[in-house]
């Protein structure tokens, strides 16, 4: 029943996100909408992590399933596909290495924030207590 739950929760901001996207007229997908609402959701602690996190393990185990129609779909266009394989196979290579870059870019900039906030916060509470200590040594 939990995992029901759970899909309920994802399936219904997936929905939302649909709605959406026939609501607005702008050229996002629903799918985009459902993950920026489902971001907002968890951030703002409405949908608590482990409120879809279960299912959410699911569909990330079974995602690779789901690429299966696609490469049929490119074996059936092979005909139509050969001609422009080669600036496909350029453009694919370059995005997928720029995206990576990017992603890690990000990751070190985001790990440098949370360390230089982390290493404040440490030296905060070192004040703190150091403090307490010599007030604890004075009485």
């Amino acid at each position: 029943m939990r995992y029901m739950k759970q899909f309920g929760i994802i399936l219904a901001v997936t929905c939302v996100g649909d709605f959406l996207n026939f609501a607005l007229p702008l050229p996002i997908p629903g799918s985009i909408y459902g993950l920026v609402i489902m971001l907002i959701l968890l951030i703002t602690g409405v949908v608590k992590i482990y409120h879809v996190k279960d299912s959410a393990e699911f569909l990330i185990d079974i995602m690779p399933m789901m690429f299966i129609p696609a490469a049929v779909g490119l074996l059936v266009a092979w005909k139509e596909l050969r001609p422009v394989l080669i600036p496909v196979l350029v453009t694919t290579f370059v995005s997928t290495v720029v995206v990576m870059a990017v992603t890690g870019r990000v990751a070190q900039a985001v790990m440098r924030l949370r360390k230089r906030e982390t290493s404040k916060t440490d030296a905060i509470i070192s004040a703190e207590y150091a403090k307490k200590r010599l007030e604890d040594i004075d009485e």
